[in-house]
């Protein structure tokens, strides 16, 4: 059995030759293959730790898991797919939909757990039928829809529980990284969500020492005085030690809220492994199936520990392009270098102490970021919104999901936000469609470009 643990070195081993790459079953001399894991560690770091922050999990516990999810990825992927798998930022408006109606992070771990399995038979489903069981299902209408309801769901987040802890470090790191993102190129613009906490941080730990404590809302609804960035945990924190794990626990009412984050997952998978193969000149349509199966026996494993899920990091396709190394090599030195950083307590303590303010900045870009992907996939693809197929369905969903409105049926079961928002836009579409005069129903391409492609009267199976 090809596991995919075998490079061959390329050229002298130093740097690609001009015009070359270096393929995901070679490599450079190792001390380089080393160096670029840590690259893609670092280009990973902003997100991945930010978001078990943000879904209130262990970051340590993350990092740690990341790592065991890329090795689980590559292997099962044969090392033709070279990608990080690290946390997703789709499951934190979940995280905070079911927090709010009094979930633990048990219920969270339990309701994302459901999701993994759910990817992975959707993996499964699309070896067996092919890619184009993706486009049947979840049109770009569709996964656009879904896509900017679950980032723009996520607003009122740092609204009220980030941004008025210290409003204006939280303005300082929005200019600040939004400036990074546009100014700085290559590699450190890719890094831009980090360099955006490193400046936060320090901007905090300066204003304390300036103008001491801050009167703001801090962990609860009334304001009290506290410091900005407050780092007593830290000189309590082990330098050694394993992270806490905790069971997941099932309800049906947050399972219901997380399920329709598959959509972003498969659209995510799905563009990465088109991405790879672009860039790497592959044809890599028969390993779908398998990166998104991969990708959901990973984040089951993750969250049945009490972990948050994973998924393919776009990051890191930025690190590959710009060094024109696709190695797996690379990324099994970073899943490395995540392993030694999950059993340091005293980092996850570092992360933990990230201030409000600082999060507060960040999020109102990430958030945005997040939910306009879905306009750029309605954008790729070419999504007529003059027609009120596509219009009427996608607009509902948006509304609701943006608006949290809720759909009441017991007193113990309702539906709201990005389930019921998913729910209106998928029955929606599909509904209408089928009701629908004929000249509305115009052909679209059959897979959302930029995320996979197709070719006609040819099946793949992975």
């Amino acid at each position: 059995m090809r596991l995919g643990v075998r490079w061959t070195l390329h050229g002298d081993g130093r740097t690609p030759a001009p015009g070359a790459v270096v393929r995901p079953d070679e490599r450079l001399s190792w001390p380089r293959t080393i160096g670029l894991g840590a690259q893609h560690v670092v280009a990973m770091f902003g997100a991945s730790f930010v978001s078990p922050v943000l879904m209130g999990l262990d970051p340590n516990l993350a990092i740690m898991m990341s790592g065991i999810a890329t090795v689980i990825f590559l292997l099962a992927t044969a090392g033709r797919v070279p990608s990080y798998l690290g946390c997703s930022l789709s499951f934190v408006g979940v995280a905070a939909a079911i927090r709010a109606t009094g979930g633990t992070s048990a219920t969270v771990t339990g309701a994302v757990f459901v999701v993994g399995v759910v990817l992975f038979l959707a993996g499964l489903a699309v070896r067996r039928f092919g890619a184009r069981i993706i486009h049947a299902a979840m049109p770009p209408v569709v996964t656009g829809a879904v896509v900017m309801l679950i980032g723009f769901n996520l607003a009122p987040v740092t609204a009220s529980t980030y941004w008025p802890q210290d409003q204006w470090t939280a303005l300082m790191v929005m200019l600040f990284t939004g400036l990074a993102v546009v100014c700085l190129r290559g590699f450190w613009s890719r890094i831009a969500i980090f360099l955006g906490l490193l400046f936060g941080y320090g901007m905090s730990w300066l204003l304390d020492r300036v103008f001491g404590k801050i009167h703001s809302v801090h962990g609860g609804p009334g304001a009290v005085d506290h410091w900005r960035l407050d780092l007593s945990g830290v000189g309590k924190a082990d330098w050694i030690g394993l992270p806490g794990l905790h069971a997941p626990s099932f309800q049906w009412s947050a399972i219901l809220v997380a399920l329709p984050v598959v959509i972003a997952l498969i659209a995510e998978n799905a563009g990465h492994v088109k991405a790879v193969g672009e860039m790497t000149g592959t044809d890599l349509d028969d390993k779908l199936g398998t990166a998104i199966a991969a990708d959901g026996a990973a984040s089951m494993l993750s969250t049945a520990v009490g972990g948050p899920p994973n998924t393919t990091y776009s990051e890191n396709i930025g690190v590959m392009a710009a060094t024109r190394v696709y190695s797996t090599a690379a990324y099994w030195a970073a899943a490395g270098f995540a392993l030694l950083f999950g059993v340091c307590p005293k980092f996850g303590a570092v992360v933990a102490a990230i201030p409000g303010g600082v999060l507060g900045g960040i999020t109102v870009i990430l958030y945005g970021m997040i939910g306009l992907l879905g306009a750029q996939i309605w954008i790729n693809a070419k999504v007529d919104l003059r027609n009120p197929l596509n219009l009427v369905p996608a607009a509902a969903g948006i509304i609701i999901g943006i608006g949290n409105v809720t759909l009441k049926f017991t007193d113990n079961f309702q539906l709201s936000g990005i389930a019921l928002g998913t729910i209106v836009v998928i029955t929606g579409y599909h509904v209408l469609r089928a009701l629908a005069p004929a000249h509305l129903k115009q052909q679209e391409p059959l897979l959302d470009s930029g995320t996979s492609s197709y070719e006609p009267g040819r099946e793949r199976r992975g």
